[in-house]
């Protein structure tokens, strides 16, 4: 030995996964073309939240995209790489969907009250447009371009062409008739008079349009009553941006603008365009001071509990019940017999909603006809009755579900257990009330929690079955006897016609979430003293 030492060979390190993919191979090639398209999506969605001025959609849209992009070519990122997508859907679909029905809880959005207070000067003045007394008529030729239809005007020899959507805008090289009338528009199509005659639908669709004679809506509109002539229609509404007043011109009534969101005359009264505003907790204090709203939602709500409790009690009861019998190796065709019993679960709730829907029908119900003798039982009629059905029908989709998980849960129990019981002279009715009930709940007691949260929300049978009626007298919103407070928020949202208040339905949504996180939080932590039986 000389006193120096060789190198000793080393072996080259294997480059990473993350390594590999900055490189200019395939893997980078898919990983660009990928980022490509999520650039492009995520670019005309900031595009379409700054046309329409949703900065807080915006603001987000931006930070996802360039976190996205710093995270899919970053080097030291990898973990990332795979949680990004599920933290995304989880931002998307969940804390941003919660927060913004937070939002609209505290504000009165809803019909009259869905846009801006320029929005609602809009359409005050459209409202209010009336065809001026001696306005001058203008040869009319309705033309389509594909499915889009609009008015071509003669303006003293000047074509201008317009839809319900853009104003009218002059059009060069068209064609006008001895009468006036253009006969021919560069880029549309003129609809023969004969075919407006014949056919309704296009009729209908012309005399109910109204074209803007420019971006204000201050200077009126084109309309026509027959196809072939056409007049200016102007507002009797003044607007005053600096003072936020509307005036009427005809009768001298002054409309001011209100913090909630209305324009109010000086003769009281209001009117119909709105904006939304924030309201504070007026919504929920609405929910228990309006006497409209607040015995049919107190109804609601009691019958919410019952119903909920009913179907997870009665469920697991019949179920628990069935799963005890047919668990005994004595009972002949049992594997048949819990077959036939889960076919209930095997089918579509909604389906089996409207089938039990058909059978309780009064007057052609087979209900009525095989079990009561053909007698003319109202079940979804009268409130108890519709209740008592809506439950039962509910109990027959739900017990198969407690059934297999019981018998899975009974056929699980440790059998030294049962065998120490029966030792001790335990009968069965103690070994089932000591051993096995306790040792049950606590493998389908969280179960139960989840069926409970579940229930409370089950829209699907009440709306299929009985749509929420018989119906309280009084109410605007169609409250029903058997209506829960998830169909209840869908009749109130306006979803299915009729005045919509989403903020109303907002701030219930938000006392719905309350309850069941409660409720869950409660029933979890006093499930925990179960576990002393194992």
């Amino acid at each position: 030995m000389n006193g120096t030492s060789t190198p000793a060979a080393t072996t080259p390190r294997p480059e990473s996964h993350a390594r590999n993919w900055r490189g200019t191979g395939l893997g980078f090639v898919v990983k660009l073309l990928l980022m490509g398209v999520v650039n492009a999506f995520g670019i005309s969605v900031i595009l379409s939240a700054w046309s329409a001025q949703s900065w807080v959609i915006l603001g987000a849209s931006v930070v996802l995209l360039a976190v996205a992009n710093w995270v899919y070519f970053a080097r030291r990122t990898v973990p990332l790489k795979y949680l990004l997508p599920g933290l995304v859907f989880l931002f998307v679909f969940q804390i941003f969907t919660l927060g913004y029905t937070g939002y609209v809880a505290f504000t009165n959005y809803g019909t009259g009250h869905a846009g801006s207070m320029q929005q609602a000067v809009d359409a005050a003045l459209i409202q209010d447009e009336r065809r001026l007394p001696g306005a001058a008529d203008y040869p009319l030729a309705v033309v389509t371009q594909g499915d889009t239809v609009g008015f071509a005007i003669n303006d003293d020899g000047v074509v201008k062409v317009g839809t319900s959507e853009q104003a009218l805008a002059i059009t060069e090289g068209a064609t006008v008739s001895d009468a006036g009338l253009p006969v021919e528009v560069p880029g549309w199509t003129v609809v023969p008079r004969a075919e407006l005659l014949t056919n309704t639908e296009m009729a209908n669709t012309v005399t109910s349009m109204r074209v803007p004679v420019s971006a204000e809506a201050s200077d009126g509109s084109v309309r026509t009553r027959e196809g072939s002539k056409a007049s200016i229609y102007s507002s009797r509404l003044t607007w005053d941006e600096q003072a936020q007043t509307l005036t009427n011109s005809e009768t001298g009534t002054v409309y001011s603008a209100t913090d909630r969101g209305n324009f109010v005359g000086d003769d009281g009264s209001t009117l119909p365009a709105g904006w939304y505003v924030n309201v504070g907790f007026d919504n929920f204090v609405r929910a228990v001071s309006d006497t409209s709203l607040a015995g049919p939602l107190l109804q609601v709500s009691w019958w919410t509990f019952a119903f909920a409790l009913g179907s997870v009690v009665i469920s697991f009861g019949v179920g628990l019940g069935f799963a005890l019998i047919y668990n005994d190796e004595r009972v002949k065709g049992r594997k048949l017999i819990r077959t036939l019993l889960i076919l209930p679960y095997a089918f579509p709730a909604f389906m089996s909603a409207l089938l039990w829907r058909g059978m309780l029908n009064p007057e052609f119900g087979i209900v009525n006809d095989l079990f009561f003798g053909g007698a003319s039982i109202g079940w979804l009629q009268d409130p108890w009755l519709a209740r008592g059905a809506v439950l039962f029908v509910n109990v027959w989709l739900s017990y198969p579900y407690w059934f297999l998980v019981c018998t899975g849960a009974l056929q699980a129990l440790p059998a030294d257990t049962l065998e120490a019981a029966t030792l001790d002279g335990a009968g069965k009715w103690r070994r089932f009330q000591s051993v096995v009930l306790p040792l049950l709940l606590v493998s389908t007691a969280p179960l139960a929690i989840s069926s409970f949260a579940f229930s409370f929300n089950n829209f699907t049978i009440i709306y299929m079955l009985s749509e929420g009626g018989p119906f309280f007298a009084g109410n605007q919103a169609r409250l029903g006897a058997t209506d829960i407070l998830i169909s209840a928020i869908y009749k109130i949202s306006g979803v299915s016609g009729g005045v919509a208040d989403y903020g109303l339905a907002s701030a219930l949504s938000i006392v719905v979430f309350v309850i069941i996180g409660v409720i869950s939080a409660v029933a979890f932590r006093q499930t925990r003293k179960l576990e002393e039986y194992q």
